[in-house]
């Protein structure tokens, strides 16, 4: 897997160096880092030799999970929580249709309550850059703009629109009424698509503090939409892992197809 070049300032420069090619060689790169907790996240991909990503993902060092802020913002509830915005590598950008990560830390998860309103995770994986998204407000006209719904072949099925769940900076949210929280299991994880302005605008798993923390392993599928907005590479699955000996939790969009926008 990644060897975590972003938290390791010992290193001498040439061994960092050398260690950067080597990855690189084998598909492997890496994005943006920062810090979140205790500890670091990072964003990668991994593509083969054409370029077609195999995995586009995000890992955190298990201190990340140690000493996270327990604050909400300003402006909860209708921004629940707290950003930490990563580009990915651009060879993520090539052939997929996402532009960058933003990985937000609800201390208080957000609506609706007593389903979502435990500490999570929710890691989206835009496919607008963040200059487009600073223009999604949620208020005034834009609220009109988060409401306006993408065509149903661009959502895959069973899934619905979520009232009141416009937020600045995403859209709208929508819900798989599959999903085990919402038919009387505890939220663990799940998968939810955005849209702003009848497109859709980010993927996004949401995983609790606590499933993270069990450092339980799986691989799962994401519904397919009937077509895409965008030609481009889109991951038919998302997986949630712990690394026990690098000590990294990752998620990852994964088994890309390839499909043309229509």
């Amino acid at each position: 897997m990644l060897a975590m070049l972003a938290i390791a300032p010992a290193l001498a420069a040439p061994s960092l160096f050398c260690e950067n090619c080597r990855l690189k060689e084998q598909g492997f790169h890496i994005g943006e880092m920062t810090v979140l907790g205790n500890g670091s996240i990072y964003t990668w991909a991994h593509v083969d030799k054409d370029g077609k990503p195999i995995k586009i993902g995000v890992s955190a060092t298990e201190t990340a999970l140690v000493g996270l802020r327990e604050d909400v913002p300003e402006l909860y509830p209708k921004v629940p929580g707290w950003e930490y915005r990563l580009n990915l590598p651009q060879e993520a950008k090539q052939k997929s249709a996402f532009d960058h990560v933003s990985f937000d830390w609800n201390p208080k998860g957000h609506i609706p309550p007593g389903i979502y309103d435990v500490p999570h995770f929710d890691v989206h994986f835009y496919l607008i850059s963040y200059q487009d998204r600073l223009k999604i407000t949620a208020a005034g006209e834009d609220l009109d703009r988060c409401r306006k719904q993408p065509d149903a072949k661009y959502i895959p099925g069973g899934y619905i629109y979520a009232p009141e769940s416009e937020e600045p900076k995403m859209g709208a949210h929508w819900v798989d009424t599959q999903t085990p929280e919402l038919n009387g299991s505890p939220f663990t994880h799940t998968f939810i698509f955005g849209s702003y302005d009848g497109k859709v605008v980010f993927y996004e798993p949401m995983i609790t503090l606590s499933f993270l923390k069990n450092k339980s392993n799986g691989v799962y599928a994401i519904k397919q939409p009937a077509a895409v907005q965008a030609t481009g590479y889109y991951p038919t699955k998302y997986a949630i892992k712990f690394d026990d000996v690098r000590k990294e939790y990752t998620i990852t969009l994964e088994e890309f197809v390839w499909m043309e926008a229509r």
